[in-house]
């Protein structure tokens, strides 16, 4: 029996999957202790989201409230299902590069030590499996900020002529940057699963994400900013836009095309690969695009604020090149644009925040 361990399963990228690969017929073991609670506070815990995917999967899916940081506690999990785990996702994480700078020690040891358990535990129970790690274009610092960006009436964008005007590749330093504290620890994370990868010749992977975004996050202020956004759009809740007149560029990926973009990579798994992964050019807006977006779908008028100060390490613009992934799985095919991705939170979320 083929089982898929998902950590972080009550979150948005972590049940998009359990659904998915339960879907598929097979049996998924999740584990989350709803840390997100703890990080942002009552309205962002998921532990809704975990009552739900019990209540439609039943025996199919095994929940597990494990702190990655346990490493016995992570062992146990991995000696119970040994060598029948063949696809490991791991979507856990302290998410926000401004929560990070309150408490750095928890901050690196759920991205980093966490990381090290669940990779220390694949090799020793279950080598042969893939490893699918959620890193994040954070690893890459403030570096896209010193591309050379032309202010429009509704967004930053990069000169027309330069190499990255599709987006952002594989190809851009990590290095002599500004991470943030949230940013040095995924790299951490990031660099670990590549030489568990190349150093023990595992399936390892890592997915350098922008926007991840959907119907399940429990978007707050710090994390998560269409789905918060959506969410004070239609609560009448006010909202504050932080630097850059608010023309600051994110590409956005719909949970469901990133799971099926781990599902294309399990399928025929790569060693130490790693892949930016987003929406690129056919999905991604502008802080100012998007409020409007939410506007138009919700019939209110958000009320918001300018602060002047941006967040510590926050990009201008950033859209993903997803060339490489696309070269490597050309089956693959992003699905969602960013209307179509507030449309789906809006009716999706309409009983539990309006």
């Amino acid at each position: 029996m083929k089982i898929i361990l998902v950590t972080g399963a009550a979150g948005l990228v972590g049940s998009e999957a359990v659904r998915f690969f339960c879907n598929l017929g097979y049996t998924v073991a999740g584990i989350d202790n709803d840390m997100r609670r703890v990080f942002f506070g009552d309205e962002a815990s998921t532990d809704w989201n975990r009552r739900q995917l019990a209540e439609q999967f039943g025996s199919t899916y095994i929940h597990y409230s494990v702190d990655i940081r346990d490493q016995k506690g992570v062992d146990n999990i991995f000696r119970e299902y040994g060598k029948d785990i063949d696809l490991i996702i791991h979507a856990a994480a302290q998410p926000s590069h401004d929560w990070a700078v309150k408490d750095p020690h928890t901050d690196f040891s759920v991205n980093a030590n966490g990381t090290l358990n669940l990779l220390e535990a694949t090799r020793q129970f279950a080598p042969d499996s893939t490893f699918i790690f959620c890193s994040t274009n954070k690893v890459y610092g403030d570096t896209p900020n010193r591309l050379p960006l032309v202010e429009q009436d509704l967004r930053w964008e990069i000169d027309a002529f330069h190499p990255f005007a599709q987006g952002i590749d594989e190809t851009m330093s990590i290095d002599q940057t500004k991470h943030s504290l949230f940013g040095a620890s995924k790299v951490a994370a990031d660099i670990l699963v590549q030489e568990y990868g190349r150093y023990f010749s595992m399936k390892t992977a890592c997915f350098r994400g922008g926007c991840l975004t959907g119907p399940s996050h429990s978007g707050t202020q710090l994390h998560g900013f269409l789905s918060y956004l959506m969410k004070c759009a239609m609560t009448k809740k006010p909202y504050t836009i932080f630097g850059y007149k608010g023309k600051q560029v994110r590409d956005n990926i719909h949970s469901y095309d990133l799971i099926n973009a781990f599902y294309h990579f399990y399928q025929n798994p790569k060693i130490a690969e790693v892949y930016n992964i987003g929406g690129g050019r056919f999905s991604n807006c502008s802080m100012i695009e998007a409020i409007q977006i939410c506007e138009s779908i919700s019939g209110n008028k958000l009320e918001y604020t300018y602060a002047e100060d941006n967040r510590i390490g926050d990009h201008i613009w950033w859209i993903s090149q997803i060339g490489k992934f696309e070269d490597h799985y050309p089956e693959w095919k992003l699905t969602y644009d960013v209307p179509g991705i507030l449309q789906e939170i809006f009716r999706n979320n309409t009983i539990r925040w309006a």
